[in-house]
């Protein structure tokens, strides 16, 4: 995975945190806005060099953020932001 590539995934990841993190704290507006930014991240990220399950996670992810209450949506982010942080920091070994 080229360096680019595993800065944006880094990235998303960390917007992604702030996705929940803004639900959870009852700031809608802004885990909408770091939403945004994670999903224009991952849409600049050359999906060709990952894998097909992450592929799939990228893929989904805008309608995965928009499905349920708050809290679900917090959840939702948080799990994404762990699979795609494990994936991107084990595929640099």
């Amino acid at each position: 995975m080229s360096q680019e590539t595993k800065l944006n995934l880094l990235s998303a990841v960390m917007d992604l945190k702030r996705v929940a993190t803004g639900y959870q704290n009852g700031s809608p507006k802004m885990a909408e806005r770091f939403k945004d930014e994670a999903i224009n991240r991952l849409s600049k990220t050359a999906i060709t060099e990952l894998k097909p399950y992450i592929r799939n996670i990228i893929h989904n992810l805008p309608d995965e953020l928009n499905l349920g209450e708050d809290s679900a949506r917090a959840e939702t982010a948080l799990t994404y932001s762990v699979i795609i942080q494990n994936y991107a920091l084990a595929s640099s070994s």
